[in-house]
């Protein structure tokens, strides 16, 4: 599906945002059509207040720093406010009903959930008895914030997605996971490259296979070559990395030589913070073909079109 050709209602037929396996082609572009659209505003100096009087509630489990400030500094834009509730391990498993949790919040005249750090079951559990829509912002499962962030920066820089071409080499994480997904959802062709034993889980790997084009494969060469966008994030930036792993992903460092595989005009990406010479090269990262900071702004209007569709 040409996501050009595609005519968006700028409705969304969905309660929460816990990731993109259960979004289809057509309610991604809804996202990315919104996302276009908030972004204009953004630099038209336009107001936009769908957001007025309503609370916007986190719940984050991990620490953050873009993601926090581009959603709190998102909800302001839009008018509402937002309200960071504290979080304890120790509440979230002690025994007490889920659907109690979520309901007297929704009660508070909440708009919708944001969480971070939360696991897949919780979320479930969250989604399903809240009447406020829940949206991860990213857990170890998915990052559907950020792929709806990548997919729209792909599009904004080409001016389409089916057909394109997305290297994305490493150590796969929940966030490229979800990347991957989404791509393959849109019609892009895929390829991971990936050291042997910190590839894909296996159920995203099925759930890419059954959805679209995409290559698997352990040279990372093999991966780039010919590609419009080289992806990687490789680490979590404020973790130790054991010295065996590093050793392992060291020939999947994206730097100048490997982005020579990849067409003259290939990007980079990657969703930031980096470890630059773990990950990529300054050469790289720093260079003209690099959307790191496109990625980074992006990220604001990505959350602005999520709450447009589906805040309360």
């Amino acid at each position: 599906m040409d996501i050009n050709r595609y005519s968006p209602s700028y409705i969304l037929n969905k309660k929460d945002l816990l990731g993109l396996t259960d979004y289809s082609t057509e309610e991604i572009f809804e996202l990315l059509y919104a996302t276009k659209t908030m972004k204009r505003k953004f630099e038209a100096h336009e107001e936009t207040t769908i957001l007025h009087n309503t609370t916007v509630a986190l719940l984050f489990a991990d620490t953050s720093l873009r993601t926090r400030s581009a959603i709190e500094i998102g909800v302001h834009q839009l008018g509402g406010n937002c309200v960071n509730l504290p979080y304890s391990s120790k509440d979230m498993h002690a025994g007490e009903n889920i659907k109690d949790i979520v309901n007297v919040i929704s009660r508070y005249g909440v708009g919708a959930l944001v969480t971070r750090g939360i696991n897949k079951k919780l979320l479930t559990g969250f989604a399903a008895t809240s009447s406020m829509p829940i949206i991860n912002s990213h857990n170890d499962d998915c990052v559907p914030l950020q792929a709806i962030c990548d997919l729209f920066s792909i599009w904004e820089k080409k001016g389409e997605l089916a057909g394109i071409k997305v290297a994305v080499v490493g150590k796969a994480t929940s966030l490229t996971s979800s990347f991957v997904i989404g791509a393959v959802k849109c019609g892009m062709d895929v390829s991971v490259a990936c050291p042997s034993g910190f590839g894909l889980k296996r159920e995203n790997v099925e759930a890419a296979e059954q959805m679209g084009k995409i290559y698997f494969t352990d040279n990372p060469v093999e991966a780039v070559r010919d590609a419009d966008f080289v992806y990687t994030n490789a680490y979590r930036y404020h973790t130790e990395v054991p010295e065996d792993e590093r050793e392992a992903l060291a020939p999947y460092r994206v730097d100048a030589g490997l982005m020579s595989y990849a067409k003259h005009n290939a990007y980079f990406m990657h969703p930031l913070p980096a470890m630059r010479g773990v990950e990529v090269t300054a050469e790289v990262i720093d260079g003209k073909h690099s959307m790191v900071y496109d990625q980074g702004e992006n990220r604001l209007h990505a959350i602005k079109a999520i709450f447009t569709l589906l805040a309360k």
